[in-house]
């Protein structure tokens, strides 16, 4: 984003505009969302935005003059009772506060909203008339969790697939449950979303797109006939870091705000494993889950 002439901004004004996208009460209340390092008062030039706390990030903002940086999952989710600076989670809150950069959590507030994480990957699919598969708890319209909706044209399994690749470019996949012979309604919900497998079969799905599937889910799944796959954490919610920086980029030009918006270099922390089996001193290279 090129600077333009506007109004210095501060990290409460950047939150004001946040909650305009992301109302913090969207957020469950396990969750921890906000401001969660530095001080409201702190002026700001530049945001790096990203999915991940990790400490490279501290290094990333520097880079670019950042003096906030904001991640999907919180940089402090369960209560601190120490803060060691040889671990990674201290490391980062320590490495922010030495280079008084401000951090920003937007977490199940940024999935339950309209125009959030799972709209954004109902859009990427090509899903209609999407709904989400819980509604959200302080009723807001067209806010909760998951989505389900319709394709415009039945799909077979492989085109559904190969629409998954595309869309989202997970570096792998798993399933469980039998495919069906045509997807015509798909449900999904970015991230670890396993427990609303359920939900998503007596809503009509013929798919369930998710995350970290748990074993005992993934059992379910098969017993009562529905295909469920399991697209990766990172996959499934990426995508909405660059829809949220253009949902800023709007705001902050309404109010004449002066912020440059950076989206951080991330990947996937989950990789195909690859062994390499030694037999009669030649190399075979298998790749776990392929043949």
């Amino acid at each position: 984003m090129t600077a333009y002439p506007g109004n210095v901004a501060t990290v409460q004004d950047f939150l004001n505009i946040l909650q305009e996208i992301a109302a913090d009460d969207l957020a469950e209340t396990w969750d921890n969302v906000g401001l969660l390092i530095g001080s409201p008062r702190n002026r700001i030039h530049a945001v790096l935005l990203a999915l991940d706390p990790t400490i490279d990030l501290i290094s990333q903002a520097k880079d670019i003059g950042a003096q906030l940086i904001l991640t999907h999952h919180p940089a402090i989710f369960h209560p601190l009772k120490a803060l060691h600076t040889d671990q990674p989670a201290g490391k980062f809150i320590c490495s922010a506060l030495q280079a008084d950069i401000s951090v920003i959590g937007c977490h199940t507030n940024l999935d339950a909203t309209s125009g959030g994480v799972n709209d954004v990957l109902a859009q990427a699919l090509n899903l209609i008339d999407t709904k989400p598969l819980l509604a959200a708890k302080n009723g807001a319209q067209d806010c909760g969790h998951g989505r389900i909706g319709n394709l415009p044209t039945a799909l077979s399994a492989d085109a559904f697939i190969h629409t998954i690749q595309t869309a989202i470019a997970p570096p792998w996949m798993l399933e469980a449950g039998p495919h069906p012979e045509q997807i015509s309604r798909v449900a999904l919900c970015g991230g670890s979303c396993s427990d609303l497998a359920e939900t998503a079969l007596s809503a009509g799905a013929d798919v369930f797109l998710t995350a970290e599937v748990k074993h005992a889910v993934a059992r379910w799944a098969e017993e009562a006939g529905l295909w469920l796959i399991d697209g990766g954490h990172f996959a499934t919610e990426n995508p909405a870091i660059a829809a949220l920086r253009q949902l800023l980029v709007n705001k902050l030009n309404q109010e004449d705000l002066d912020v440059q918006l950076f989206i951080a270099d991330q990947k996937p922390p989950l990789q195909l494993m690859r062994a390499y089996v030694f037999s009669n001193n030649q190399a075979a290279e298998q790749v776990f889950g392929m043949n």
